[in-house]
């Protein structure tokens, strides 16, 4: 399939981009691409790519902005239940962590999900996933951590795995079982520690193998905060992790600064999420280091909170930085990659440019996809959107509408 006449064609070709490099969008006017097998085999101006492939089936773009697919590197897709009535303890004075405490929160959502079938998790999540690629989101990461014990968090990530074998969007899983204590392991947190490193993890890895031998090991991530995972307590999981040849995540610096991006940079994480409350020491730290920066927009603007990630001071260090959607049923009951990037506009000071070059090619990095996705380039898999607009500044500048016209995924127009 030969696409052609995009008036603007997003190529951001080239290198994952750091720093104040953020923003190179490759723009090819009046350009034109070519599929075959999957792939893009071709990138060019649409007259020479037309005399170049005659006989090709074409769709035309009608002079619109045609870009890469987003890729949503942090999610929480999996998960049974809802927390409607949270929102409204939040809007009467009540704190996130003060839920989390009283034994809301995260572990309201741990109750439905464990009582929850794998069949179940996965209706309720491909639902929301069609969603997610309805707005144009082509690829994701997606954690298990509702579960908190062996067999609830099992069926998650048997439900990742359905979900991307049977979806047409592409899912990417993290095992969290850290997310969060559970309730019978409240007063004996080190336990808990315990049973993730001398069970969950090694029996994950002999489980992975057995079903899914072809992919690669999934992501182990941890909520290091106060109220959940402790430095101490994530260190001793990350490094488990690490021994049993699992790429690391974290979140780390929502709430309160642990120590938590200075951790994940010396255990070679390969991204570090939320950074609120960052340090600006930690934040030179990431300016030197290939672990990418996610920021999650959505997640304190869901809280109602002022703080947001200070990605200009990350860019200054020259970090990389990606967007993501935080989608979960707390605190961001959100998967539209264009309202995170409108968010990033207002919020992270960012310009439209860098807010989609954070959504694509960035945020591939923060999944290791960089060199199969998140840009339009001759040997990357085609996953491509046509938005109904002729300029890219409308991502950003317009919000609450879906400005995705055309998803097309591995080569095909899904919708």
């Amino acid at each position: 399939m030969l696409i052609h006449s995009a008036g603007q064609l997003l190529t951001l070709a080239g290198e994952v981009q750091r720093g104040k490099a953020l923003g190179n969008l490759g723009i090819l006017e009046d350009g034109a691409l070519l599929i075959r097998s999957e792939q893009i085999v071709d990138v060019g101006k649409t007259a020479d790519l037309l005399a170049k492939y005659p006989a090709e089936p074409r769709l035309d773009a009608q002079g619109k902005v045609v870009m890469p697919g987003f890729v949503d590197p942090h999610t929480h897709l999996v998960f049974a239940g809802d927390r409607a009535a949270e929102f409204e303890m939040r809007l009467q004075g009540k704190t996130y962590l003060e839920i989390l405490q009283a034994g809301g929160g995260i572990l309201s959502t741990v109750r439905a999900t464990r009582a929850a079938s794998v069949d179940e998790l996965v209706q309720q999540a491909a639902e929301r996933a069609e969603a997610m690629l309805k707005h144009g989101t082509t690829t994701l990461e997606a954690k298990s951590g509702y579960g908190l014990e062996w067999q609830s968090e099992l069926r998650q990530m048997e439900a990742l795995l359905r979900l991307d074998s049977q979806g047409i969007l592409e899912i990417h899983p993290t095992f969290l079982a850290a997310h969060a204590i559970p309730e019978e392991y409240r007063d004996f947190p080190s336990q808990y520690v315990e049973q993730i490193c001398e069970v969950m993890l090694p029996e994950l890895r002999r489980w992975w193998i057995r079903n899914a031998d072809a992919r690669p090991l999934p992501f182990v991530d941890v909520f290091c905060e106060r109220g959940a995972f402790t430095l101490p307590q994530s260190r001793r999981i990350l490094e488990t992790a690490r021994e049993l040849g699992f790429p690391l995540k974290i979140h780390a610096d929502e709430f309160e600064n642990l120590g938590g991006v200075r951790m994940a940079l010396e255990l070679g994480a390969i991204s570090v999420d939320h950074l609120v409350k960052t340090s600006p020491e930690e934040i030179a730290l990431l300016g030197n280091s290939q672990t990418v920066a996610v920021s999650l927009p959505c997640t304190p603007f869901g809280l109602a909170e002022a703080e947001y990630t200070p990605a200009r001071a990350i860019l200054d260090a020259n970090g990389i930085l990606a967007l993501a959607s935080d989608f979960n049923p707390g605190t961001a009951w959100c998967g539209n990659m264009q309202f995170v990037i409108a968010l990033a506009c207002r919020y992270l000071k960012l310009t439209p440019a860098q807010a989609i070059a954070a959504a694509t090619i960035n945020a591939a990095a923060a999944i290791r996809q960089e060199k199969r996705i998140g840009s339009l380039e001759v040997g990357k898999q085609a996953d491509i959107l046509i938005l109904s607009v002729e300029d890219y500044r409308h991502l950003g500048y317009r919000f609450g509408v879906n400005l995705v016209e055309h998803v097309i995924k591995r080569g095909k127009v899904v919708l």
